[in-house]
Order: structure tokens, then sequence, then C-alpha cells
């Protein structure tokens, strides 16, 4: 008994020591509300470190739109692109009307002329044309029989050429255009026989241009032949014409 009473009185002098201590530390604190509070307050103390930044916040809604800006100035053409691939080919069309009649054209007729004659007489005459009587064409009639010349009414390039039997004697012959032989034939005749004397040439020919055969030298030259079985033959015609003068 003596035991527990002596536990209880010391805890109960422990409280009071305590609770008297509580009381004497309030006491000591003024009263704010009072005048003269803290008068004997201590210096301020140094500011804080800065504390860790705060975490991102939450995205805001999005604003209203707002009013269309004017177009700025046109940039600079740019360079031209690579040339694509080609497209596949579009579905044919429907056939279109037809169309007018053209005018009617010139005629390629008036770009023809051509000749082939033949020998009938013997011996012609030296230094003058050679008269092919023997007509094998003559359609345009640009050929004169009567003269033995042939007379350019379309100018352009002409062939010439000839083909003479040699009979009897000597052949010289040449191809006139205009007064001035261009082309020389000379064939020597030889004893019991035929022979051919032969020439061609490619001339430009103006509108009015005359082309002939004729024996030239003495009239010992003269032997061109022609009879119903052998023939001596002068032939011409237009290659193309000058088109600018058509």
């Amino acid at each position: 008994m003596r035991g527990s009473a002596g536990f209880l009185l010391c805890s109960l002098l422990l409280l009071l020591a305590l609770h008297g201590t509580e009381v004497a530390a309030q006491s000591d604190q003024p009263d704010p509300k009072m005048p003269c509070a803290n008068w004997m307050g201590g210096a301020p103390g140094h500011p804080g470190h800065n504390g860790l930044p705060g975490r991102d916040g939450k995205d805001g809604k999005d604003g209203q739109k707002g009013d269309k800006g004017e177009p700025g100035l046109q940039g600079a053409k740019g360079d031209a692109g690579e040339k694509g691939a080609p497209g596949a080919e579009g579905p044919r069309g429907f056939p279109g009307h037809m169309g007018m009649k053209g005018q009617k054209g010139e005629s390629s007729y008036v770009y023809r002329s051509a000749f082939s004659v033949g020998l009938t007489e013997r011996a012609p005459h030296p230094n003058v044309p050679i008269r092919f009587n023997k007509i094998f064409y003559n359609e345009q009639n640009h050929y004169d029989s009567s003269t033995g010349k042939f007379l350019c009414s379309i100018s352009g390039t002409y062939f010439f050429a000839y083909h003479l039997t040699v009979y009897m004697t000597d052949v010289k012959v040449s191809l006139y255009k205009k007064d001035k032989a261009v082309i020389f034939t000379y064939d020597q005749f030889q004893e019991n026989n035929v022979d051919q004397a032969s020439g061609s040439v490619l001339l430009h020919l103006s509108s009015g241009d005359e082309v002939w055969l004729q024996v030239y030298g003495e009239g010992s030259n003269n032997g061109v032949y022609a009879d119903n079985i052998n023939d001596s033959t002068f032939m011409g015609f237009l290659l193309y014409p000058d088109m600018d003068d058509h």
C-alpha cells in the first residue's frame, strides 16, 4: 500500500509541475493585441532559397478564330518541274462533219514538159540544127519539128539525151543551148560496120531558152544514119520546175 500511494503521489506532483511550467510559458508571451507587443523582437532573418519550379499547368482552351489577314505579296516564279510521263491515250472521238469543198487548185499538167523524137532523113546538114521529124512523144508541143529545136516554156532543170546510129562516115555532133555548144560527141566509123554514138546532160533552163543537136565541122562528119530498122533519137524532159517562178 505504501508503495502504491507513493507512486500516485509522485505522479500527481509531476503533472502539477508540468502544468505550472506551461502556464508560466504562456504568461511570458505578450498579447499581440496589446500595444508595444514584441518591441524588443530580433533582427529579420535572411531570405530563403528559391523553391523548385512548379509543374506545367493544363492546356488552355482554343480561342475564337481571328479575322482573315491581307493577302501577301506574290512570290517569285518557281522553276519548271520535270516532264511527267505521258498519260494513257484517251478514247477516240467521233468523226467530225465534212468540211466545205476547197477551191480548185492548179493542174499539175502545167509543170509537164517532155519530148522524144527520131530521125527520118540520112546525113543531116552540118552546122544547122538536126531536124528529128519522127515524133514519139510531144504532147506539150515544146519541140518544133520544123526547126529541130526544143523551146523551154517552164523554167527548171531538164534532162536531155541522144542515141545516134553511125554509118558510112564519121560523126561529130554537139548539143547546143542558146547558140552555145554544151557537150560534144565523136565516133569514128569502121568499114562494114554500124556504130552508136550517144550523150546525155542535165541543164537548167529559163523560159525561152532553146536546145538542139547539130553536126559540127565539115560535111564529112555527118554520118548520122536512120532507116526502117535503125533509129537515131533525141529526147528531153523536165525533172522539176523552179517553184519560185510558178
